[in-house]
């Protein structure tokens, strides 16, 4: 008796979950023995953060990579496909401070809260190879890789600006400070303050991260813009604006401003420095103190983003001081202006309104001089008055360079200025040095010793890893809770025995999250965070998959880490991921009230076809935005799970768009793929109650039947032929979709359309090309939906499970047709078709195409004047 209403995805699922939990083989990278570079696949996830549940987000990005990992160990890869999570950060020391619990019990609370969640979606994961960054096992080999660095000059100690509450008298996260500049918790106006701070000196590795951009060609040419956009490498000239004294005399002192357009110097009609610039107090005349105190005091309340928004005034005060162009002569104001940030190029640019459209904004609101030094080619001197003229063009009132174009004057008046002594050819980046400090508690502690007679020194490796602490009380007020430890910070140096203090600042995050790739190698070693040997064999990752969001920061922070640890002879590769897919967002249907700005809940929408606010009778606006909580958008993938089960979740999330592009939710389409999932139940429920078998004669542990090769088509039946060529098309069409760009959405296509041609060809088709269609199904079926094509196949008395067995191989001779289909057109407009042998000739069609019975009813006797064949589509009859 069938069984086929009996499709319990739940059952099914825990079963075999159960099952593979306790068969490790089913997720590790194969057996464990020496295999060759290219007999080995690396594919990794980006690691969540463990913030206790699972979004959509989350569900997109593993199910991708875990397809990509089935399907590379079924083509007989030895495969690694590892999770861990990327445990430090701000949300758990909020935790503790909110809450009242231990930032280490939360997070590992919420760790195994998100395991349990991803175990359920049938991920191939091997949790052998499971790393946390916030457990000391892992945390002593970043402490052990910042030595490195330390040891190799790449780490550094300098003054930094950082947000400060004056209230509670705590360093504040850029993500603590809202958009008015105020603490997300005293709420009072945060200020900018100097701290000593730790960098590493990524600048170092600027140029080799962007020339070896062009090696990643498995990258996003997006991505790759983008960070060379971020790295920012311009060449240009710096050049020296010499400071008078009240009477106009030549000092020893000397502002050196970067610029990419020198052609430009002559415009020049003030500079202007940043407010954190170390020279503004010594260089400001008496009478303007007070002025340029209280300023540089405003601007210190001020984000980045406010100061340089393209629509916000741009606001400064006067020095009282004068600086000499070097290029006219001719003395020009000093200024300080909050669109000028200090930790760019010099901190001090040349102020040339006619040619800045900054600087031609500053310039109209102070009254300061504009003088156009060029013009368009072939322009008069007046062509552009009244404006800032960005683009290139030709020189005017500019002395010997006057009717150089704007590229040769570059050259020409950089060459003059270094022969004269005032300027040199300068390189400069917008790329800066990590700052890595942190004034947190819940972060790695950073491995050095403060001693008043040694200096820095850094913690011996055989005291790693140097721990934190634990049920440390947390007010969210006052120093980091490490600080206010005296027992933990106070000890005695490892140089000479002075007493002295250990570091109380934790690291960037970003530190844990630049390397994890390589411990996933080589999780257990004790004695180093890697051996050479594991990486040699894993590395580089084959497919990274994760978000757009960290195309720039985490991406160039671990690069940098390669590079680095490879200069210390610990790595033998250059950059850590072949290829990368940056999927898109998971979005969904959001209500929003444009007259109150307020988010409303779809539940609370009593008509969709008419979304109106539930309080204010308010029309809404609809429209699909990314999941979040603050939108009252978001799908809880458990829910999804617990009705319909994990493989429809894993189909739709495939199957609904291509993974590059953003997602849209929709109920509709989720049910129709466990819909989908259904219909295979029942097909292959069929094929049980018909009798086929997948167990090979006499066996049941031996590899699936190998079947004899198949008779000629000529001697199938027409639906046996059919068959199989839909088998091995889905064979070859899914097989090129999983390989290298990566279609999983038209793969899905592919199985649907094969279920279909099963649906109507099974049934009449004999055993042999019945089972060769079943076997395949399922396994194509496997990566994609795992718990429904291992029970299927055991259904059916497969060995081995079906996740052991080989990917397909399309047969070319299965997908060559004795007939085709041929459209015949009229005059260009369809009228019918026939099937005709897929081998005719032009000639053939055009005869057969004339004999047909269309062409007799609409030609109705005419005798056409013009025939177009189109061989293997059509043919056109034109009367």
């Amino acid at each position: 008796m069938s069984d086929a209403s009996r499709y319990e995805p739940q059952a099914i699922e825990q079963r075999w979950q159960e099952h593979w939990d306790s068969q490790q083989s089913h997720a590790t990278p194969g057996p464990q023995t020496p295999a060759e570079p290219g007999d080995t696949y690396y594919a990794l996830s980006m690691f969540p953060y463990p913030s206790g549940n699972l979004h959509m987000g989350h569900v997109r990005n593993y199910v991708i990579t875990d397809v990509i990992a089935r399907v590379a160990r079924m083509r007989g890869k030895q495969v690694l496909h590892p999770m861990g999570w990327d445990a430090f950060g701000l949300p758990a020391e909020n935790a503790a401070i909110e809450r009242g619990v231990d930032p280490g019990d939360w997070t590992d609370q919420n760790i195994a809260s998100m395991r349990s969640q991803l175990k359920k979606l049938g991920l191939s994961i091997d949790w052998d190879r499971e790393v946390a960054t916030c457990h000391s096992d892992y945390y002593r080999w970043t402490q052990w890789i910042f030595l490195q660095f330390l040891d190799g000059g790449l780490a550094y100690q300098s003054d930094a600006t950082v947000n400060w509450d004056p209230i509670d008298q705590t360093v504040l996260a850029n993500e603590q400070v809202d958009g008015e500049g105020r603490s997300w918790r005293s709420g009072a106006l945060v200020e900018k303050r100097k701290l000593r701070q730790w960098f590493l000196k990524i600048t170092a590795y600027a140029d080799a991260l962007l020339e070896d951009l062009p090696k990643l060609t498995g990258w996003p040419e997006r991505v790759r813009t983008m960070q060379a956009n971020w790295i920012g490498r311009s060449t240009g000239a710096e050049l020296d604006f010499v400071v008078l004294d009240g009477s106009g005399q030549a000092t020893d002192q000397v502002i050196q401003v970067f610029t990419t357009r020198a052609d430009t110097v002559f415009g020049a009609s003030y500079v202007v420095l940043a407010p954190e610039h170390p020279l503004v107090f010594s260089l400001t005349r008496a009478n303007q103190q007070i002025a340029v105190e209280a300023f540089c005091d405003l601007v210190s309340r001020q984000s980045e983003q406010e100061r340089t928004a393209d629509d916000r005034a741009k606001r400064g005060v006067p020095l009282g001081v004068d600086v000499l162009n070097p290029a006219t002569g001719q003395p020009i104001p000093l200024w300080i202006a909050d669109y000028v940030l200090a930790d760019y190029g010099t901190g001090a640019v040349m102020g040339v309104p006619a040619h800045d459209e900054r600087d031609f904004q500053f310039a109209r609101q102070y009254e300061l001089p504009v003088k156009q030094v060029i013009i368009p080619e072939g322009a008069d001197d007046r062509a552009v008055e009244g404006s800032a003229w960005t683009e290139p063009g030709v020189l005017i009132h500019s002395g010997p360079f006057d009717g150089l174009t704007s590229g040769a004057a570059k050259d020409a008046i950089t060459a003059a200025a270094e022969a004269d002594g005032w300027g040199t050819q300068k390189v400069q980046y917008r790329l800066r040095d990590w700052l890595i400090s942190r004034q947190r508690y819940w972060g790695c502690p950073i491995p050095v010793i403060h001693c008043p007679s040694c200096g820095v020194v850094p913690v011996p490796e055989d005291q790693l890893p140097v721990e934190l602490p634990r049920n440390v009380a947390f007010s969210g007020k006052g120093a980091s809770p490490l600080a206010q430890l005296n027992d933990w910070v106070s000890v005695a140096c490892p140089c000479c025995g002075t007493p002295a203090k250990r570091e109380t600042d934790t690291m960037d995050t970003f530190m844990c999250s630049s390397w994890y790739y390589l411990r996933y190698s080589d999780p257990n070693n004790t004695s180093l965070p890697f051996s050479r040997e594991s990486v040699d064999r894993w590395l580089p990752v084959d497919q990274y998959v994760g978000g757009i969001e960290h195309a720039i920061l985490h991406l160039l922070y671990a690069r940098f880490f390669t590079k680095a640890l490879r200069d210390r002879g610990l790595l033998g590769f250059d950059e850590p991921f072949s290829r990368l897919l940056t999927q898109g967002m998971v979005q969904a249907i959001t209500y929003k009230n444009p007259s109150t700005g307020k988010y409303v809940a779809p539940a609370d929408v009593a008509d969709s076809s008419d979304p109106r606010d539930p309080i204010t009778g308010d029309p809404l606006d609809t429209f699909y935005e990314k999941m979040s909580k603050s939108k009252y958008n978001g799908v809880d993938p458990a829910v999804v799970i617990d009705q319909y089960g994990a493989d429809t979740a894993r189909m739709f999330i495939l199957f609904k768009a291509p993974p590059e592009k953003d997602l849209e939710w929709d109920d509709a389409d989720v049910e129709g793929q466990y819909r989908f999932l259904q219909r295979i139940w029942r097909l292959i429920d069929a094929a049980h109650v018909r009798g086929l078998s997948l167990a090979a004669p006499g066996s049941s542990t031996s590899p699936a039947p190998s079947l004899p090769s198949p008779k000629p088509l000529g001697q199938l039946t027409s639906s046996e032929q059919d068959l199989r060529r839909a088998v091995h098309t889905a064979i070859s069409a899914i097989s090129e979709d999983l390989d290298g760009d990566y279609h999983f959405n038209t793969a899905v296509s592919e199985l649907m359309k094969l279920s279909n041609a099963m649906a109507e060809h099974l049934e009449a088709s004999g055993d042999r090309i019945a089972i060769e269609a079943v076997q395949t199904l399922l396994v194509l079926l496997a990566p994609f939906a795992p718990h429904l094509a291992e029970e299927l196949w055991l259904k059916l008395g497969g060995p081995s499970g079906v996740h052991s067995q080989r990917w397909p191989t399309a047969d070319p001779h299965a997908l060559v047709r004795d007939t085709i289909e041929l459209v015949i057109q009229i005059k260009g407009k369809v009228r019918g078709s026939l099937m005709v042998p897929a081998s005719a000739d032009k000639a053939s069609l055009e005869r057969l195409a004339l004999e047909s019975e269309v062409a007799a009813k609409w030609l109705e006797g005419k005798v056409p004047s013009r025939v177009i064949v189109v061989p293997g589509k059509l043919v056109n009859l034109v009367p």
